[in-house]
This record gives structure tokens, sequence and C-alpha cells, in this order.
């Protein structure tokens, strides 16, 4: 999995390519420890992420929950794929989708 950070001020952009699962879910949550203090507008962009695991949706959850405390978290360019996931999970309806 490729991941991309671009940071903006207090803004933070994270850009994922590939699978998010059991083997690349450790590498995310290493990328985003550190790199969230400060930043209130976190978007996730998905336009490259082919699919994600139950690993991958905990990362997104634990995530939520640290900006739902500083900032607002978006997640961009959903595929059907995994979009299909965060119906069936219930995502859809905890994660600001655009």
């Amino acid at each position: 999995m490729k991941i991309e950070k671009k940071a903006e001020g207090s803004k933070l952009t994270v850009a994922l390519e590939g699978r998010l699962d059991t083997t690349t879910a450790p590498e995310l949550e290493e990328a985003l420890k550190g790199s969230l203090d400060g930043v209130d507008d976190l978007t996730m962009d998905f336009g490259g992420l082919e699919y994600i695991s139950s690993a991958g949706l905990r990362i997104l959850l634990a995530t939520q929950k640290i900006m739902n405390k500083q900032g607002k978290m978006r997640v961009t360019n959903v595929n059907e794929v995994v979009m299909d996931v965060f119906d069936v999970t219930g995502f859809a309806d905890i994660l600001t989708i655009e």
C-alpha cells in the first residue's frame, strides 16, 4: 500500500493506494500516529484504495475518535467495493463520506 500525506497548516490529506488490510493497517496506523497533532481538518482520500478489511476499519474508527475531539474527518473518492464494506458494517453511518 502507498500512503501519501500532504499537510497545509491545520489541514491534512492522507491519500491511500492499494489494499488496506491486516498486513498494511499497521503501516497506516504508524503514519497517522504523529501526524494528527494540531490537525483539525483531516481528509482521507481513498481514490486509489482497492480494498479495506476489518483491520483497516479499526484504524479508521480510531482516527475518527481522535478527530471527533479536535476537528473533523472526511473520507473522499470511495469506490463501490469499499462503499459496500462501509454499508454492510455500518461505517457509512459513522463516517463523513464525500
